[in-house]
């Protein structure tokens, strides 16, 4: 027999070998519990596959929506998954069939294809070579299991761009080795693989067969998050107008001052194509897209106003016009609340809050708290930092100098849970010297104004390896890669997929850590 050149039917020769001499030595038991330890990890790369895939796909059709030309990618987000699930069941069903005509034969698997020896549980024809050589070998399902990994191979690379196709094919790790056999005495792909195998070291071969599957699935769909996730375009879909008063409440007398503005970052939303106007009257628009209109306080009541924002979107080149209605109140004596970073507390940081009350003198004024476990710390100048240690509904009361009590209700909330990344990236592609140059993990607060750090607890590293089993590392001790993890990542090479899951983290006020995403990278 000559040595094939692919690792895994190399694997599975030798398997074979040591299986043959074992039995003839008489310990048959030993080379079938480490198959059964092979088959239980693939087994475990495979659920760990399925809970990397899972999220994918949406932000594959979110990504797609950024502009006119990525909806392709969109609408075949779902596919890798569906030609997985597929090849996986038409594995299965071969499997299942296997097992009932080495077991008992009554056309479907349950109990009486099982034995139980001191306590556990094994096939009953984990021996049978007749089985397997008979419907594999001589009855063509082997060959069919062969047309059925090639023509899904296809099916994948049909996912690709032409451009990439070549190139993206040696990147999967669904294939058939079609060369090892031509070099032995056997006639056939199919009979080189299965004959006189028994049931019990087929499985871990069809076992690798659907990890195969489900590790391409992975690879075509980080490739279709490239695609969509590369652009850095800034798009706006959604639009809205904001007017954003100095006050919401004057006393009589006084000028009402407002900022109307679209609901976009500065960078995009510029004075280029932004035309702005407040009750008919069309204003001034600076360079950040921002325009004033100020109207003096006459009569106490409800006063409204009409903001019309008509803006040149900067990527489709389309002029859309938008309209909403704003109001105000015009009062002899009010007073306002109002957080200064963010519209809720959070636990564990400081919220900076800024407390006025017009017409009334700051001597006079009142301030009390209560719910949430809320407390106020007055820093002068009519701000205070508040502290809450429970989620849920607080208020702020103000009251005194001739102001009846009035109530500001707020939520008190957790911070956000952070998002994991590796430098700057959270999954897809990454060239083999960056990522070896890594050195763990990073929780970030993507959009969180406040100045808190969480601390990453822990996470499970898992490679897997082009046609090698998938190997699997703990890091318990923080977010930087300790010595097994980081050994993991120097045997980095083109080609290898890593997958960071189990990520926990604390952040400021928990009380105990949180579940982080998934990230899974593909090296370059």
């Amino acid at each position: 027999m000559s040595i094939p050149k692919q690792p895994r039917q190399l694997m599975i020769n030798i398997m074979y070998l040591v299986l043959t001499a074992l039995l003839a030595l008489n310990v048959s038991a030993e080379i079938f519990n480490a198959f059964k330890m092979v088959n239980h990890g693939l087994e475990e790369s495979n659920k760990a596959l399925d809970k990397s895939n899972v999220d994918i796909p949406q932000q594959i059709v979110d990504g797609s929506k950024k502009k006119k030309e990525l909806e392709k990618y969109g609408n075949i987000a779902k596919e890798p998954g569906m030609i997985s699930k597929e090849f996986s069941e038409y594995v299965e069903k071969i499997w299942m069939d296997l097992v009932d005509k080495a077991g008992n034969k009554n056309g479907t698997v349950d109990d009486g294809d099982y034995i139980v020896s001191h306590g556990v549980k094994k096939l009953k024809g984990i021996k049978n070579k007749d089985v397997t050589t008979r419907i594999l070998v001589n009855g063509g399902v082997g060959k069919q299991i062969k047309d059925k990994i090639l023509e899904t191979k296809a099916k994948y690379l049909n996912l690709i761009d032409a451009e990439d196709r070549a190139t993206f094919a040696n990147e999967l790790t669904m294939g058939i080795d079609d060369e090892s056999w031509k070099t032995s005495t056997k006639k056939s792909w199919e009979e080189y693989t299965f004959r006189q195998m028994p049931l019990g070291a087929i499985q871990p071969i069809f076992t690798k067969f659907i990890n195969d599957g489900k590790s391409s699935e992975n690879a075509v769909l980080n490739y279709l998050l490239s695609k969509v996730g590369t652009d850095k375009t800034v798009v706006l879909d959604k639009f809205t107008v904001v007017s954003a008063p100095a006050k919401s409440y004057v006393i009589k007398g006084e000028k009402f001052e407002t900022e109307v503005f679209m609901s976009a970052s500065a960078s995009a939303a510029s004075n280029t194509g932004i035309r702005i106007s407040v009750n008919g009257a069309n204003l001034p628009v600076d360079q950040n897209g921002v325009a004033k209109w100020s109207a003096t306080a006459g009569e106490v009541g409800l006063k409204k106003y009409n903001a019309v924002v008509s803006m040149t979107n900067p990527v489709t080149g389309e002029t859309q016009t938008f309209k909403k209605d704003f109001e105000y109140e015009v009062g002899e004596r009010s007073c306002s609340v109002s957080a200064t970073k963010m519209n809720v507390f959070y636990i564990g940081v400081d919220n900076p809050v800024s407390i006025s009350a017009a017409g009334v003198p700051s001597a006079q004024l009142k301030v009390d708290a209560s719910g949430a476990g809320i407390s106020l710390t007055p820093q002068g100048g009519g701000n205070f930092i508040c502290k809450v240690t429970q989620q849920g509904e607080c208020s702020i009361t103000l009251s005194g100098g001739g102001l009846t009590n009035t109530s500001f209700k707020f939520r008190a909330k957790r911070i956000p849970t952070p998002v994991p990344a590796l430098s700057d990236k959270k999954g897809g592609t990454m060239p083999n010297g960056t990522f070896k140059a890594q050195q763990g993990i990073i929780p970030t607060l993507e959009g969180f104004d406040f100045d808190a750090k969480c601390q990453i607890m822990g996470f499970r590293c898992v490679r897997v390896a082009p046609r090698q089993d998938p190997e699997i590392k703990l890091n318990d001790a923080g977010g930087r890669f300790g010595g097994d993890v980081n050994a993991l990542i120097q045997k980095a090479k083109p080609g290898d997929r890593y997958i960071f899951e189990d990520i926990k983290a604390r952040c400021p006020g928990d009380q105990a850590g949180r579940d982080l995403n998934d990230m899974t990278f593909l090296i370059k």
